[in-house]
This record gives C-alpha cells, sequence and structure tokens, in this order.
C-alpha cells in the first residue's frame, strides 16, 4: 500500500492541493516550534497560548491568515475552546492537522522544584477533548521523554498514564504512533530527545503514521556550526558586527569555578574548593548540589550541540557553557 508523507497530504476528493491545508496549535508559545507549518503554505486557523507576549511574537510573524485566530488563555476555558471552535466554523472545512504541546514542566526530569503538578499534566486531556471534538485528519502531540507515562487525570476522573488516556479517548478513531526520538537525527542542529504522538484517522486508509516521520539526517558538530564566530574574552563584550553574539555577564565569583575545566567537565570537578560551586552562609562554605549532573558543565566541540531550553542564559543550568571561551552560549550560537 503507497503511503505519503505528511507535506505531499492532499485531499484529492475536493480538488484541494498543500496551499489549501489548515492546521490548529494549542500552547503554542512563541509560534516556533509550529512555524514549519506555515513555511509549508498550510493556513492557520487558530493558535493558543496562555502568555500574550508570546502571541504577540506569533502576531508580529503573521502566523495566522487572520487577526481573530490569535487566541490568548487558558485552554481548558470554555470561551477559549470555543474561540477555537468558531475559528475553524468559518473556514467550513475538515482540519487537516491538529498540534499539541502541552506545558512539560511538570513532566521535565530538569525541573527539581516541581511539587504536585497533575493539574497542569492533565491540561493534555484538553487537547484530547479537543482532537475528539474536532476530528482533524492528523494529530501531533510532542512533548518531553517522559510524557506518555505521567500520570493525569481523565475525563473520567481516574489517574492514569497520559499514553493510556490518549489510546482509550482517541483510538477508536485514529490509528496512533507513539515514539521517542532525538530531533538531530532527524536534522536538528542540537540534541533534543522529545516524545511525539501521532495519529491519522482511520478513513484515511492510505495514509499510515509511520510514513509521515521525518527522513534521518546527520546534525553537524558544534565546531562546524559556529566554530567561525569570534571568540568573547570580556564579560558583557558584544560583537561588532552582531549584537546577538555577545557575552552575558554573571557573577564573577563563578569565573574561578569554570575557567578550568575542560570540554566535558563540570564545575563540580575541580578539586580546589573555592572553585566548586557553593555558597557563604553564617560565614561557612555550602557546597552547591549537584542534581542533574550536567550542571556548570562545559560543551564539546566534537558533538553535536546541546540540547536548547529555557535556562540556556545561566551557567547553572544544563551544558551551557562554551567549549572554549569561559561564558554560556550567545543567542547567535543558540540559533546557528
Amino acid at each position: 500500500m503507497q503511503t505519503k508523507s505528511l507535506f505531499d497530504f492532499t485531499d484529492k476528493s475536493q480538488g484541494k492541493d498543500i496551499k489549501n491545508l489548515t492546521y490548529i496549535s494549542l500552547f503554542s508559545s512563541a509560534g516556533v516550534g509550529c512555524f514549519g507549518f506555515k513555511q509549508q503554505n498550510f493556513h492557520c486557523i487558530a493558535t493558543n497560548e496562555y502568555l500574550e507576549k508570546r502571541i504577540k511574537i506569533q502576531q508580529y510573524n503573521n502566523k495566522c491568515k487572520f487577526d481573530s485566530g490569535y487566541i490568548q488563555g487558558d485552554l481548558s476555558s470554555s470561551e477559549v475552546q470555543n474561540r477555537i471552535y468558531a475559528e475553524l466554523e468559518n473556514y467550513n472545512k475538515d482540519l487537516d492537522v491538529l498540534i499539541a504541546t502541552p506545558p512539560c514542566q511538570g513532566m521535565s526530569v530538569a525541573n527539581h522544584k516541581k511539587k504536585d503538578e497533575k493539574g497542569r499534566n492533565s491540561l493534555v486531556v484538553e487537547s484530547i477533548n479537543i482532537v475528539s471534538k474536532i476530528e482533524p485528519k492528523l494529530f501531533i502531540f510532542e512533548n518531553v521523554r517522559a510524557f506518555l507515562k505521567t500520570i493525569c487525570t481523565d475525563n473520567d476522573t481516574v489517574d492514569k498514564p497520559i499514553g493510556e488516556a490518549i489510546e482509550i479517548n482517541l483510538g477508536g478513531k485514529y490509528n496512533i504512533l507513539s515514539k521517542i526520538i532525538n530531533f538531530k537525527e532527524y536534522g536538528s542542529q542540537s540534541s533534543r530527545t522529545r516524545t511525539i504522538v501521532i495519529g491519522v484517522r482511520k478513513d484515511l486508509v492510505n495514509i499510515s503514521p509511520y510514513s509521515l516521520l521525518p527522513k534521518k539526517q546527520n546534525a553537524k558538530d558544534l565546531k562546524s556550526l559556529i566554530g567561525d564566530l569570534p571568540s568573547l574574552e570580556t564579560m558583557g563584550e558584544i560583537d561588532e558586527d552582531d549584537i546577538y553574539h555577545s557575552y552575558r555577564s554573571f557573577d564573577k565569583k563563578m569565573l574561578p569555578w569554570i575557567e578550568n575545566i575542560k570540554e566535558g567537565e563540570s564545575a563540580f570537578d575541580n578539586t580546589e574548593e573555592f572553585r566548586i560551586p557553593h555558597q557563604i552562609k553564617d560565614d561557612k562554605v555550602v557546597f552547591n548540589k549537584n542534581k542533574n549532573g550536567d550542571k556548570y558543565s562545559r560543551w564539546y566541540w566534537d558533538r553535536v550541540a546541546p540540547c536548547i531550553h529555557t535556562r540556556n542564559d545561566i551557567l547553572a543550568s544544563q551544558s551551557t557553557i562554551h567549549p572554549s571561551d569561559n561564558r554560556v552560549f550567545s543567542i547567535r550560537e543558540l540559533i546557528s
């Protein structure tokens, strides 16, 4: 049986080509994660994000065809959901793709401050319910590695793993593929391990979820990507030709922690006590805890770039230190 890739998908019964394909994006943040659909000439019918400042970035990038498609607010509210349904009705067509990337803070192993996150984790059920109501041709859920095993409260008020909730609520109408992948194997130039869930409506008999996975591609090593950018050695220094290439300042007391570490090493590998991350409390040295194993760590020139995450701007986050310079990666280096 012949199958098709996502961007080759057309609805021949109505004479539509790729320029007419549509999508809705939930928990869309600043719209970066789904901007590729716009680049492939999909029409964004509606995009939902909780924070206004992120919606404004999407508006600046002209993500939606109509201004009413930018829907800010809590997805669990009936008002927000009804606005999404109204946008779809205005198009008067069968939705092609629904994308949802629910909040991951309650699932991520990098979040050591999380407590009872079941309420936030259960926002995925709102996505499930919207898919069930709209019945798009395809749906895509994307999140952290632990996504499917994370507990949520389902519609029946029973707590269960998210993967089970997806299958129970959507398995009757969709062929579903769940897979943990690292995006660096599929064209991304940085390491990012994520869970993706692809659902294809069962009446689309010529399309398999497996056929919608992108082709594998080898990522470049970090030296190939940013090795030609100027070195930055002075705190606060800004490249005269590029304001996005700069040495972000930090507390100077931390400089001894990182200045002697080599590629792949962490400040916690130092043997001299004053170079090990610490605080002074009541005139006593209290050493910081190394919970992740890659805090205050210097990355490698000859490896694929590390994962880009929320706090790439601080030394204490995961693998944020430049292979040669004593600083975190600049914005230019992160987007190269």
